[in-house]
């Protein structure tokens, strides 16, 4: 919501005041004193007039799992294990899922409150790559190599893969990063040369990497170095 209609949606002030307190200098976000209105005020923001606290602001939240294999990516499921359930934390119902993986995907996944900080890592207009481990049935055609990086058509959809890097590692296996996410989109591309994926184990998502310490159901807090960048 902006500064502004923030202030204006207190009970003690009208438009009027809202601006009269913005040019006088007299509101503190975060600490800092913001004259513009349209300055946006999320749940996380601590606002102040003087000495006198209008919104307290609640705490950032941002976990690392190392998603296993046989759980739902959802916040709740009446039938399965979610990654949420693998979480010892308060006020779960506040967190959702950057990036979900399919039930049998293991691998890094990031679970947060702050939706704006989300969008940034998932959204394909920023380009943040998701590198996979890829394991498949039959060995992997070479000529994947090429013809991921110019793109698979989805006919289903009418559309077009965005580029992406493939890397043979052997026969069976490839590292894949994409920079979107479709339905199912990794055994799709792979199914589009009848070749079916068997094992995957995402790896990274833009500069964030699972922490090699971490056994599968186990997580830590994100560092404010892994937070920054996004």
């Amino acid at each position: 919501m902006r500064l502004d209609r923030f202030l204006a949606n207190l009970p003690r002030f009208s438009h009027q005041q809202a601006r009269h307190l913005l040019a006088t200098g007299r509101i503190e976000v975060n600490g800092q004193t913001v004259r513009d209105g349209t300055c946006d005020i999320r749940p996380f923001d601590r606002v102040e007039l003087d000495d006198l606290v209008l919104q307290k602001g609640k705490p950032a939240r941002f976990f690392m799992l190392h998603k296993p294999a046989g759980c739902v990516s959802a916040t709740t499921d009446p039938q399965h294990l979610t990654v949420l359930d693998l979480l010892d934390e308060p006020d779960k119902a506040e967190l959702h899922i950057a990036g979900r993986l399919d039930y049998n995907t293991t691998g890094l996944l990031i679970i947060t409150n702050d939706g704006l900080w989300s969008r940034r890592l998932t959204q394909p207009d920023n380009r943040q790559g998701k590198t996979y481990l890829v394991e498949t049935e039959a060995p992997i055609d070479p000529a994947c190599v090429d013809r991921f990086a110019a793109g698979i058509h989805f006919r289903f959809e009418n559309l077009t893969t965005l580029p992406a890097e493939l890397e043979l590692l052997d026969t069976h296996r490839a590292r894949l990063t994409l920079h979107e996410g479709r339905y199912h989109q990794v055994k799709r591309m792979f199914g589009h040369f009848d070749n079916k994926v068997i094992r995957l184990h995402r790896e990274r998502m833009g500069p964030l990497s699972l922490d090699s310490t971490l056994a599968p159901g186990d997580y830590r807090v994100l560092t404010p170095s892994e937070i920054a960048p996004i």
